[in-house]
């Protein structure tokens, strides 16, 4: 960036850098520039004295300062308006409704000049890129396409106004070489006096100048950038996570029902004829709802346990070893959690398998 002009702040010649550093260039002086208020002073003079030398009203405008500079070297807008039409340049006010009703993006603009407070600094396109050039700064702060609406709403809501700069900046050396290339910027300049305040004891009381440099310099954008991104990064986390716990909830309601479904499947299959096809069967199970099929098994249940207490009264190891696995364990009535359900529909599912197999093996 040491292709860009950048005036550092001198003095109260705010007004002087901010005009030098929007056309890129030590164009103006501040005796240039006290010499355009003088010159307001007197039109505006001789517009009073045509009510009269003598009038009351002229009189009291002649005991009063001068309203276009001060001793400080402060310029009010009228100075820096007319110094700006020495370039066939036209200043407009970004927040009236005359500019808002154009609907124009400020990225499609070329410069803006703010003020608060008597305070003056320029924000200037070169080349592609939009630059801070706050004559404050120990250089220019380099501001991304995204955030250039953003730092201009910022300025508006600290209370600055914002004039769009209309007409054709003269060329420069920046926004030529700006134009074949584009700039990063790991780290945002400094404000002048920023070391050193950061040195001072935080429980003294500021400074007229430390306070300025907090004004006019509202926020960073870099800095709001890396915020962004970082929160961005963790809802996204926070997405996936959620995702997951869903997914593993639905596979675990599958999970239960398919194994209720094939439990139900072995029963009707057991005690219906073989000439009776399965699968209207199997499509009437996929369609009944999850409390019907618990009734339905816990239905299951009761009359197994009635059969086999009709049995033998002692049964052998691998009848007690059926007994304990298939039936519910005493005292869960008619309800039953959904982890009691997997389990016994489990249990059903090995004791059908085992028994196909010892029938395979006497075949």
């Amino acid at each position: 960036m040491e292709s860009i002009f950048h005036e550092r702040q001198e003095g109260s010649l705010c007004a002087q850098h901010c005009l030098n550093n929007l056309l890129q260039g030590e164009y103006f002086s501040p005796v240039e520039l006290s010499s355009i208020a003088q010159q307001l002073d007197e039109e505006e003079r001789m517009r009073m004295a045509e009510g009269g030398v003598s009038s009351e009203e002229y009189r009291t405008f002649l005991q009063q300062p001068s309203v276009n500079m001060d001793d400080s070297g402060f310029f009010s807008i009228q100075v820096i308006s007319n110094a700006l039409k020495v370039w066939g340049l036209e200043l407009i006010l970004f927040n009236s409704p005359e500019y808002q009703r154009l609907g124009i993006d400020p990225i499609n603009e070329k410069s803006f000049i703010c003020n608060y407070k008597e305070h003056w600094f320029t924000v200037r396109k070169l080349g592609k890129q939009w630059f801070n050039l706050n004559s404050l700064l120990m250089g220019p702060e380099l501001i991304s396409d995204t955030y250039l609406a953003l730092f201009l709403a910022q300025l508006q809501q600290e209370g600055y106004s914002i004039f769009v700069v209309k007409g054709d900046l003269p060329d420069c050396e920046a926004d030529q070489l700006l134009q074949m290339i584009r700039v990063q910027q790991m780290q945002r300049p400094k404000l002048i006096g920023e070391e050193a305040a950061q040195s001072r004891d935080q429980r003294l009381p500021r400074s007229d100048a430390d306070q300025a440099v907090e004004v006019n310099h509202p926020f960073d954008g870099t800095g709001m950038l890396d915020e962004d991104e970082e929160n961005f990064q963790r809802a996204l986390a926070l997405s996936r996570q959620e995702i997951d716990m869903e997914d593993e909830e639905a596979d675990l309601r599958r999970a239960i029902q398919l194994s209720m479904q094939g439990s139900r499947r072995s029963e009707l299959s057991g005690s219906l004829p073989q000439n009776v096809p399965q699968s209207s069967h199997s499509s009437q199970t996929d369609s009944l709802s999850s409390e019907e099929l618990r009734r339905r098994r816990q239905a299951y249940f009761e009359k197994q346990q009635q059969q086999l207490q009709q049995q033998d009264q002692t049964p052998n190891l691998q009848d007690k070893a059926t007994l304990s696995s298939s039936t519910p364990e005493p005292g869960s009535g008619g309800d039953m959690s959904e982890e009691d359900m997997l389990q016994a529909a489990m249990n059903m599912s090995l004791e059908s398998v085992r028994n196909h197999l010892n029938s395979e093996e006497e075949k």
